[in-house]
């Protein structure tokens, strides 16, 4: 096939294959490649809404938004689409845990949000450190001997909410994970980039055929309704919001963005990898990190999940070789089409708790997973004690004041009061230790594989 490269891509080698202008290929192939990129996001983005309690047509309608904000300010340049981040469960999790029966806890949820719109904030300034400092300067203060245990420490302490859900059939349950683990060792193609839609989609036909399904809410949907819940947004906490819950919120959630902003940087270099062309130099990691920031406040300001660049569609882009940011927004599209169907969002929503469960058991276990390949990968070397005792600081706090009788550190300034949790001490230890302790050799872009090596998608 014949290709259409900008000077910037001449300078690098691609190959004969790859399509930078999918007008080409003509409109009906250009609309059946956005719905398949549609298609690669849509079981992981959906399941963050299912597992927090956000509601499922916000969530579409900012991820579709949010990609479209991100190829705005990124100057249309870089093919990534924008779905839910898992990396922040643990911190809707610890604000607006589900209440029983696994009822959304619309409580709390817009503090969650609130502390989530701030995490994305910590893009924005970070974005414009890099642009000032550089990536290597700023990246030194997270290297993976912090990111890496923190990570690790996340999916630990969302387990026992996995195994709960499984509890409630664990046939059903076992359906989703071997479907997963099917698809992802032995799928091809389309098959292996999706295992977490299938299996959902094949768990969730096995628990409507064995009467284990209540379609009560599908049956009680609207065709068309807007896609967001007003009682959801921060806008709802106008004039009621408790102060401390704002900053507990806020101090609990933030740190959780160490772990997000080296996903970004992953996704980046993974991106970069498959389309040949670096993207961390041009637009810069500068824009790419403001996009996704931005993205994500925009997300929780109106009750959806924070954002984060998704590699299930780098998967697609590998797959059809097609590189056109074209294609990723008409995908965006369609995911804002979907999020104003009420009927769509409870389809979702009557998804049984084993189904979820099944799935979220692999997903809690890969993030953990993720934190230990981070380490492994940058080489970091632990016969050196510096290493060794923050990954033991990190690791002890987190999961002791998180599973102490009063799940985090309460202190109080005046009259308000305020609750750290384990992951954000934690935090906030291993990047204070980091930098006064001697000895951290950790310097971005010196190891690709390093670099890539943090990525929550299953």
């Amino acid at each position: 096939m014949a290709k259409t490269q900008s000077n910037n891509a001449q300078k690098t080698p691609v190959a004969d294959t790859a399509i930078y202008d999918a007008r080409q290929l003509g409109t009906p192939k250009m609309l059946v490649l956005g719905l398949q990129h549609m298609f690669a996001m849509f079981g992981a983005t959906v399941l963050v809404p299912i597992l927090t309690g956000l509601d499922v047509s916000a969530t579409l309608l900012f991820a579709g938004l949010g990609t479209l904000l991100f190829h705005l300010l990124t100057k249309g340049k870089v093919p990534a689409f924008l779905g839910s981040s898992f990396a922040f469960l643990g911190a809707y999790g610890t604000i607006a845990p589900m209440l029983e029966g696994d009822v959304p806890n619309t409580t709390m949820i817009p503090y969650a949000c609130l502390g989530v719109a701030c995490a994305g904030l910590v893009y924005v300034l970070l974005a414009a450190l890099i642009k000032w400092l550089g990536a290597k300067r700023v990246m030194r203060f997270f290297p993976p001997i912090v990111t890496g245990p923190i990570i690790i420490c996340i999916g630990m302490t969302l387990a026992n909410s996995a195994i709960n859900n499984c509890q409630e059939n664990w046939w059903i349950a076992l359906v989703a994970i071997v479907v997963v683990i099917v698809c992802n060792i032995w799928g091809k193609g389309m098959i292996k980039i999706v295992p977490i839609l299938l299996g959902v989609l094949v768990s969730y036909v096995v628990a409507a055929v064995t009467g284990n399904v209540d379609f009560t809410l599908l049956k009680e949907a609207k065709w068309i309704g807007l896609p967001f819940v007003e009682n959801n947004t921060v806008f709802h906490l106008i004039g009621k919001a408790d102060a401390g819950l704002i900053l507990t919120s806020i101090l609990t959630i933030v740190p959780y963005s160490l772990a997000t902003v080296v996903e970004h940087v992953g996704d980046m270099c993974a991106i970069s990898s498959t389309v040949k062309r670096n993207y961390i130099a041009d637009p810069g990691l500068h824009r790419s990190l403001l996009g996704d920031g931005l993205a994500t406040t925009l997300a929780s300001l109106f009750g959806a999940p924070a954002n984060t660049t998704y590699g299930e569609n780098t998967g697609v882009l590998a797959l059809t070789k097609v590189y056109d940011p074209r294609v990723i927004r008409i995908a965006a599209c369609f995911a804002v089409l979907f999020s104003f169907s009420p009927k769509f969002a409870a389809l979702v929503r009557c998804m049984p708790a084993a189904t979820i469960g099944g799935v979220s058991l692999i997903l809690y276990g890969m993030i953990s997973a993720v934190g230990v390949r981070n380490v492994v990968e940058n080489q970091v070397d632990f016969t050196k004690s510096r290493n060794v005792i923050i990954a033991a600081l990190i690791m002890s706090l987190t999961l002791g004041i998180s599973f102490s009788s009063l799940g985090g550190i309460i202190f109080h300034i005046g009259e308000i009061n305020i609750k750290l949790s384990g992951l954000a001490v934690a935090a906030i230890v291993g990047i204070v230790v980091n930098a006064i302790l001697p000895g951290n050799d950790y310097e971005f872009g010196k190891n690709e594989l390093g670099d890539k090596a943090v990525n929550f998608k299953v």
